[in-house]
């Protein structure tokens, strides 16, 4: 194996890796919709006891002038340097089961080379499968359930979870190319790629975290806790739910993305009918320009009460 895009302590660590554990992918790429990629790796880092295995090497695969690391200015000098980081960590969840985490930057550089690498520990590890999840912004109201795209090997959880199964051409992610190797290779593989709603796509969407959550369960057979979660989403839907019942305008286009829904779920045999008839499609602004003002007072308590 070709180690020297990772730290040399990772020799001594990869004997506390049990055989035939789940892999869970948490890579953060150009965008985040729904913030649902950066809350799931903040939720696992936080509640399911990461250990460092390795550590990649960043200066070979980050993009420095395009992701700028942070470092702060005190009065006169400069502290807190917060370089970024693409790790792979030893987790274990509510019950004690283990599974490895794979977190931090999408690689900028030498994707074939790092793919090859995480093959090797895939197969090294005799990893049982692997996971990800993340959200692509739709014509979807709120008020409805989450539904997703899913993608690789799992059958059952495609039949049970896919809603909408589109053919098209998309920017390649990191994350998509790793599961397009491990599908070649006959590994065990599932992503779930969720509909969010379009105007709310650009704020953490707590409802896309449960589904993350709930999906990746289902696929590993890992068990989290989600009450916290729950209630966050009940929350944020009670004070969208609020500012839209103020807005007559909001409440049109609500309805019109409710009635869209309602016709896609009834009628399975349409190919993309929730993307048709693009001059009716209700535009972002349209339907968020009351909502703006609340997503942008949500975020700012949020803030404060950290």
């Amino acid at each position: 194996m070709n180690e020297s895009i990772f730290s040399a302590e990772y020799a001594e660590r990869r004997a506390q890796v049990p055989k035939g554990i789940p892999l869970v992918v948490t890579l953060s790429g150009v965008s985040d919709p729904g913030g649902v990629v950066s809350q799931l790796d903040a939720f696992l880092w936080d509640r399911c006891e990461p250990e460092e295995i390795l550590r990649f090497n960043t200066d070979l695969l980050l993009d420095y002038r395009a992701r700028r690391p942070v470092i702060t200015f005190n009065e006169d000098h400069f502290i807190d340097y917060s370089p970024e980081e693409l790790t792979l960590s030893l987790c274990r969840d509510q019950l004690g089961s283990p599974f490895l985490l794979l977190s931090g930057f999408e690689p900028d550089f030498r994707w074939e080379q790092f793919v090859d690498t995480l093959l090797l520990l895939v197969a090294e590890f005799e990893v049982s499968v692997t996971v990800w999840a993340h959200a692509v912004p739709m014509p979807v109201p709120h008020t409805r359930p989450l539904r997703a795209t899913v993608s690789g090997t799992r059958d059952d959880l495609i039949e049970e979870r896919s809603v909408w199964k589109p053919t098209t051409k998309l920017p390649a992610s990191l994350t998509h190319l790793l599961e397009y190797r491990l599908h070649s290779m006959g590994e065990e593989v599932v992503g779930f790629a969720i509909l969010v709603p379009h105007y709310l796509s650009g704020n953490e969407y707590p409802d896309a975290l449960l589904f993350a959550l709930d999906s990746i369960m289902a696929a590993t057979g890992l068990i989290v806790t989600t009450d916290e979660v729950r209630e966050r989403t009940h929350e944020f839907r009670a004070q969208v739910d609020r500012q839209v019942s103020e807005n007559e305008d909001s409440i049109e286009m609500l309805r019109g993305l409710e009635a869209r829904y309602d016709a896609y779920v009834e009628d399975q045999g349409s190919r993309t009918p929730l993307i048709s008839d693009e001059d009716a499609l209700p535009t972002a602004d349209q339907l968020a320009s009351e909502l703006e003002r609340f997503l942008a007072q949500y975020r700012e308590d949020n803030s404060q009460g950290e």
